[in-house]
């Protein structure tokens, strides 16, 4: 293609797209991303340089920091393709992303290719034909700013990650990594955690009446807000930290005794009248469109997708055409976006729902780069998911963009507030208490914006009706009454009690990250990923839970190296890195700043290391526990001194630290001190039956350890039996499982009965049909069955009963395996992209995207997973040819307990 135009994207399925676009007088490849950055094991050291101190660093200190970039074996043959198109190209287009990656990118393209022909820049922020024909009108030179910008933040990150994680392996566990912001989340979750160790709840009482105005039929909730011409304390009156009354607060702070005595007094006989009525209206403006971080928080919210899979819908998403470039943390619009949600709006939901003007949004995140736009639908059309076809997570996270995009163009809503004052004075002997309950009511006198979108709600209509709390028309004076009947109860005193403050979520950490100024919106989806998949972070349903291994780090760091999880200190550094990226600052004197000398990161972690002892930095001391917690290679555990000796005891396995108390330590410590216990001995195997708890649980086990029965039978104690009440019989029965209990009447199949980590199950054809999850029996024909008696019978009926999981959506639908004729599909998964086929899970390699796999490829990736032991057989071969992860359970049990 002699004198063609060579426009280099990143991935096949933008390149594809943008082909297609510019016809055949320009050659679009893709560089799969990055085509060289710095080494990341020593076997990619080149030879050359592997003797110098740095080369493990991969960034030459002592020469201006001048960085070993490299181009990695997988990248190589991608490489020389794009030097083999550069022959005979008159132009050369970097169409790289318009971030400060992208123009990174860019730049190491440039510097590999080494082009002999112009070079120009290309932008867009949307791939439509209008966009690419007219980027390729207007395009500029590589911005030199952003490239140095980006190549700072990446070296800043290597010299931080690669100079303290080495000393977190040497002083706490192998495998733990550091990270500039990857290190303040951490910090972040473990401040929040150790807030909840330190809350103390208190109980705060108040009364509820149902009350009702004489011949209407709307009922008014009401609460008791003042006694004793004092307010009554709510939860506002209490320490968000500590959980106590606040020693400033003027209030009565009701107990059940009281609360319960003035309930009775009303209602042995009282008068109720309307005290005071209030109305006030209230507008609420519509949200502005979305950021990159704003959008992962709403997807978490609203769809429950991680920040990571967020991106990666979005990535396609705007590989496909459908929105705008989503690595982005400004709220502008441009004006044919404006122009185009107003036409939408008008055409929808017609002109009264339209806002009076086009409405601007001004970001507030720090260092925000307006020129850029929002999230938003591409084009000027604004279609709908339905009208694209989109469809599964794509059609859901689409919708989500196209309902905020136009919402952000309409009306205010418009609500009435009313607020209602209630005297109640007892008829009875204790007149003189006078009480003052209030109630509240809410109208929506016009949706304006919410018809389209409402925040943290899937479907705008479905809550606008639950919006509407009216009152009935009330003046002052007039005269209410308790409503009767027993339920719901007209007049009750009420428990409340503080809660502790909430542990983050993927979506709360990402908003308290952005309102710091920490991170840039391109990070946060990896630095979530991140603190989980190195162990700092567990999922506990929605909440983000840090474990023991975060907190040592996070103690290690604050007390050695303060500035560097100093939420202020990280800030700067990312306000510096923007002031180079602007031209105004520098990267040289930064680094060494950052760096070198007294105050240097490398002089701090050799002047430190010494004085750490690794067995204080794996010992934490918790407020409000007594004992230590260790930190250990096989999980932690408890360590107290009793009568002069010294005991141990594992925590078990989904313990937060925040749950921590001595109750729970002084039992643990009590049962290893005083050893398994013994049940007696098994009807018939004859051997001893012990009580034992190790990291997951209490668990029966019938013998001891011996060289000849290394793995003595083991089983879990569900939690509806008390350890310390199992008897000989329930041990016994517990060790029979999982039992068979028969074949099943439709397909002769085999029907089990076992416990699980989730509690008692039935087991048929690998379909689950689970027990009662809080008291572990099963109704059925109005009797109650356990695990211990259920029957093949009710079995039956526990899995007929039993729901699905619902089936992911796949990503793409590839069509028959040429073979066996099974769909083949593609998945996103934990750890990526996955194509699956029957048994058979092939994960996608690191650079190819879901969008650009052929069935050949796909058939090839199954073929060789299936030979690797893939499949069931496959991993049985496997299992029986390596038995020692089997064996590895019982030694980290035995070890932990040690």
């Amino acid at each position: 293609m002699a004198g063609h135009t060579l426009v280099v994207v990143e991935s096949p399925a933008k390149a594809k797209k943008i082909q297609g676009f510019l016809g055949s007088g320009y050659k679009v490849l893709a560089s799969f991303g990055h085509v060289r950055d710095l080494p990341g094991k020593a076997a990619e050291v080149p030879k050359a340089v592997k003797g110098e101190p740095w080369a493990t660093l991969g960034v030459n200190t002592d020469k201006d920091f001048e960085p070993l970039y490299i181009v990695s074996a997988d990248k190589k043959k991608r490489v020389t393709e794009l030097k083999d198109a550069m022959k005979g190209a008159k132009e050369l287009l970097i169409a790289t992303d318009e971030d400060r990656e992208g123009e990174s990118i860019g730049w190491h393209l440039i510097e590999l290719l080494k082009p002999k022909v112009p070079v120009k820049r290309m932008v867009f922020s949307e791939i439509t034909k209008d966009a690419i024909q007219k980027a390729v009108g207007q395009t500029r030179k590589l911005d030199t700013d952003l490239v140095e910008a980006q190549e700072t933040r990446r070296i800043l990150d290597r010299l931080y990650g690669y100079t303290l994680s080495p000393l977190l392996w040497k002083k706490i566990s192998s495998g733990l990594s550091a990270g500039r912001v990857q290190s303040v989340a951490v910090r972040m979750l473990t401040e929040r955690e150790m807030e909840r160790l330190a809350f103390r709840s208190s109980e705060y009482w108040d009364l509820s009446a149902r009350l009702a105005k004489s011949g209407d039929e709307i009922s008014i909730d009401s609460t008791l807000t003042e006694a004793a011409g004092k307010s009554v304390a709510t939860g506002r009156d209490f320490d968000e930290s500590t959980g106590r009354l606040k020693p400033t607060a003027d209030v009565t702070h009701l107990d059940e005794t009281e609360a319960t005595r003035i309930a009775d007094v009303l209602k042995k006989g009282s008068n109720w009248s309307v005290k005071s009525v209030e109305e006030r209206q209230s507008t609420r403006k519509p949200y502005p469109p979305f950021t990159t971080s704003t959008l992962q928080q709403e997807a978490n919210r609203k769809l429950g997708m991680t920040a990571r899979r967020t991106m990666q819908t979005a990535q396609r998403l705007y590989e496909d055409g459908h929105i705008t470039y989503m690595r982005t943390d400004s709220v502008n619009l441009s004006g044919e976006a404006t122009t185009a949600a107003r036409d939408t709006v008008k055409k929808r939901y017609g002109d009264k729902f339209l806002s009076p003007s086009p409405r601007k949004f001004t970001g507030k995140s720090k260092g925000a780069q307006e020129a850029h736009e929002a999230i938003r639908p591409a084009g000027t059309k604004m279609q709908t998911a339905k009208e694209l076809g989109l469809a599964g997570a794509e059609g859901k996270l689409y919708d989500l963009i196209w309902k905020r995009t136009v919402a952000c163009q309409m009306a205010e809503a418009k609500f009435t507030f009313q607020t209602v004052l209630i005297d109640a004075a007892p008829t009875g002997g204790d007149k003189a208490t006078p009480l003052t309950f209030r109630a509240t009511g809410k109208r929506i006198d016009f949706a304006g914006f919410l018809r389209a979108y409402v925040e943290g709600s899937d479907d705008p209509a479905e809550a606008l009706d639950d919006q509407d709390s009216l009152l009935p028309k009330l003046a002052q004076g007039d005269s209410l009454a308790l409503l009767p009947g027993p339920e719901p109860v007209p007049l009750e005193a009420v428990k409340h009690e503080t809660k502790p403050p909430a542990r983050y979520t993927e979506a709360s950490l990402v908003k308290r990250l952005e309102a710091e100024g920490i991170g840039r919106p391109s990070t946060y989806a990896s630095i979530l990923s991140t603190v989980q998949d190195r162990g700092y972070a567990e999922k506990q349903g929605n909440q983000l839970v840090p474990t023991f291994t975060a907190l040592a780090v996070n103690r290690l760091l604050e007390r050695n190296f303060p500035n560097l999880v100093d939420y202020q200190f990280t800030a700067q550094m990312e306000n510096q890195l923007d002031e180079i990226a602007d031209g105004k600052g520098k990267r040289l004197p930064y680094l060494e700043k950052f760096y070198k000398g007294v105050e240097g990161l490398d002089q701090q972690v050799k002047s430190k290391e010494e004085s750490i002892d690794p067995r204080d930095a794996c010992t934490l001391r918790l407020d409000n526990v007594t004992p230590d917690v260790r930190v250990g290679r096989y999980g932690p555990y408890f360590e107290a001194e009793l009568d002069g000796e010294k005991f141990t005891a594992s925590l078990p396995a989904d313990i937060a630290p925040a749950d921590l108390n001595d109750e729970l330590a002084e039992k643990l410590i009590e049962e290893k001190r005083r050893g398994p216990q013994s049940l007696g001995v098994h009807p018939e195997e004859g051997l001893e039956m012990y009580v034992k708890s190790g990291p997951y649980g209490p668990y029966v086990q019938l013998g001891e350890v011996t060289d000849e029965m290394p793995k003595p039978k083991r089983s879990s104690i569900p939690k509806f039996i008390e350890p310390d009440a199992i008897t000989a019989e329930q041990a016994a029965a517990l060790l029979a499982l999982p039992r068979r209990l028969g074949h099943h009447s439709e397909d002769n199949l085999v029907v089990k009965v076992g416990v699980g980590p989730y509690g008692p199950y039935v087991l048929h054809n690998k379909k689950y049909g689970n027990f009662d999850k809080k008291t572990h029996v099963y109704e059925h024909e109005g009797k109650a069955y356990s695990v211990f008696d259920v029957t093949l019978e009710v079995a039956e009926a526990m899995l007929k009963a039993s729901k699905k999981r619902a089936a992911p959506d796949p990503l793409r639908d590839l069509g028959e395996h040429p073979k066996d004729g099974k769909p083949v599909q593609i998945f996103e998964g934990k750890y990526g992209p996955y194509i699956k086929h029957g048994k058979i899970n092939a994960t996608l390699p690191k650079d190819a995207d879901p969008k650009d796999v052929s069935m050949d490829e796909a058939v090839r990736l199954i073929a060789e997973k299936e030979a690797k032991g893939g499949g069931k057989r496959g991993r049985k071969k496997a299992a029986k040819k390596s038995p020692a992860k089997k064996k590895a359970a019982p030694k980290r049990k035995k070890a932990s307990a040690k």
